[in-house]
């Protein structure tokens, strides 16, 4: 997910790292049901991030405690129905609270953990911030994050002048994909009077089922395409990327580089994933009427 700073964001790295530590991540004790905080983007290293010029990586770092809530139903409705039976009269409302407050805290100690790393990518040259999440949510959280450590963060999603799911239908319905991308056979169609919803897999996406969809009044919310010798990738119709999956010819380009030198093999993967993004998002701009300064 890309967004656009409103306000030139400056940053250095002594500065940057004194402001992440305020906020570093730290476990679960026994009582804690989540923990929220920066981790180390490279392996093995107390820094809490990874800078190149005015290229920002950090981390975030979640864990929440797992505690089904139908365990912590029933064992709440055995013991208020164990109390009950013993004091015969029904428990006031507050006493039923206490009692699954203290079932959480007696199941707590004893539950898995799930950890979710969220990386984000500062580009100062451009202005623009990546956040490598599924969910818009799980972006925004490691957004807000990142707002309470430097103390202010002025991003919009990044927008553009022409609407991607109009230019996406156009490319289909008159055949005018652009040159340097390929269609592959995957997309999403909606109609935005009905709200029907077709979901192409394995699909030739030039047939004539598809243009009759088309013609039917419905736009490609969603698209897969690849950038030939570089990712494929699925373009959704608010112009973030789902799926990137980088072509072999890219993924080599480092192999040279001892796996041992893990320092060195990380600093050039940055390099190598960061150029690749950055001329992809100038070529969709370019391909969407430029960057919409006011949403």
């Amino acid at each position: 997910m890309i967004y656009r700073l409103t306000t030139q964001l400056v940053l250095d790295s002594q500065t940057l790292e004194a402001q992440l530590q305020q906020a570093k991540f730290s476990p679960c004790q026994q009582s804690d049901m989540s923990k929220f905080g920066w981790s180390s983007p490279l392996p093995n290293s107390e820094q809490l991030h990874f800078a190149q010029g005015k290229q920002f990586l950090l981390l975030s770092h979640k864990e929440d405690k797992l505690l089904p809530a139908q365990v912590v139903k029933k064992e709440t409705e055995n013991r208020i129905a164990t109390l009950e039976q013993k004091e015969q009269h029904a428990l006031k409302k507050t006493e039923k609270q206490a009692i699954k407050d203290d079932v959480i805290a007696t199941l707590l100690p004893r539950a898995f953990s799930k950890h979710q790393f969220t990386p984000i990518w500062l580009d100062l040259d451009r202005q623009f911030v990546y956040v490598d999440a599924g969910s818009a949510k799980r972006a925004e959280d490691t957004l807000a994050l990142l707002r309470k450590t430097l103390g202010s963060l002025p991003v919009v999603p990044l927008s553009f002048n022409l609407s991607p799911s109009e230019i996406m239908t156009n490319w289909l319905a008159k055949g005018h994909t652009p040159s340097w991308l390929t269609l592959l056979e995957e997309a999403e169609l909606k109609s935005f009077e009905t709200d029907s919803v077709i979901r192409c897999k394995r699909q030739d996406l030039e047939s004539e089922e598809i243009t009759q969809h088309l013609q039917a009044g419905k736009f490609i919310t969603k698209l897969a395409m690849e950038w030939e010798s570089h990712f494929t990738f699925v373009l959704n119709e608010d112009a973030t990327l789902s799926r990137i999956k980088f072509a072999d010819e890219v993924r080599e380009k480092n192999d040279d580089i001892l796996k041992e030198d893990i320092a060195q093999r990380f600093d050039a993967d940055f390099l190598l994933l960061t150029e690749e993004l950055r001329l992809f998002t100038q070529k969709l701009t370019d391909e969407f009427g430029g960057i919409k300064e006011r949403i």
